[in-house]
């Protein structure tokens, strides 16, 4: 008879508690990922919507006659008796976006609107206003600039 010594087969308790410990750290680190990459994805959300309200405040001022005419002042939000583009400068929001008659949109608190209208010079010509749209929510920001020049005169 020949002693021949039979080698165990598998994994012993220690080898199996490796492995499990390193697929475990791995499957954290790929959850982490994953988690970090689903925080971000509504950015492009929250960046259109910047985009989509001070694209549509830039295009309400520059639809606004140029020469200033007398007009009464609105309360709160309201920009309905604003009849010109100096009558926009200096206006600002704090977490709402409000209609042109002051109603507040319940889908945009949050967000924060200020517009800025200046005298410039666009190109050597000196009747000329820039208006500068900031939108903010949170940490995010976005700024239009748009021109308005005094093409009656």
């Amino acid at each position: 008879m020949s002693s021949r010594r039979t080698r165990a087969r598998g994994m012993t308790l220690i080898e199996l508690v490796i492995a499990v410990l390193i697929l475990g750290i791995g499957l954290a680190g790929v959850l982490l990922a994953y988690s970090t990459v689903t925080r971000g994805s509504s950015d492009p959300v929250v960046r259109k919507q910047l985009l989509a309200i001070a694209e549509e405040m830039l295009e309400e001022i520059q639809l606004k006659p140029y020469t200033v005419a007398a007009n009464a002042a609105p309360g709160g939000c309201a920009r309905n008796t604003w009849n010109d583009l100096l009558d926009y400068h200096g206006y600002a929001t704090t977490n709402q976006v409000c209609t042109i008659d002051g109603t507040p949109i319940g889908a945009l608190a949050g967000y924060s609107v200020s517009v800025s209208v200046t005298a410039a010079t666009l190109g050597g010509l000196s009747a000329a206003r820039r208006i500068d749209v900031t939108v903010r929510r949170g940490s995010d920001q976005l700024t239009l600039t748009g021109w308005r020049l005094d093409y009656a005169s």
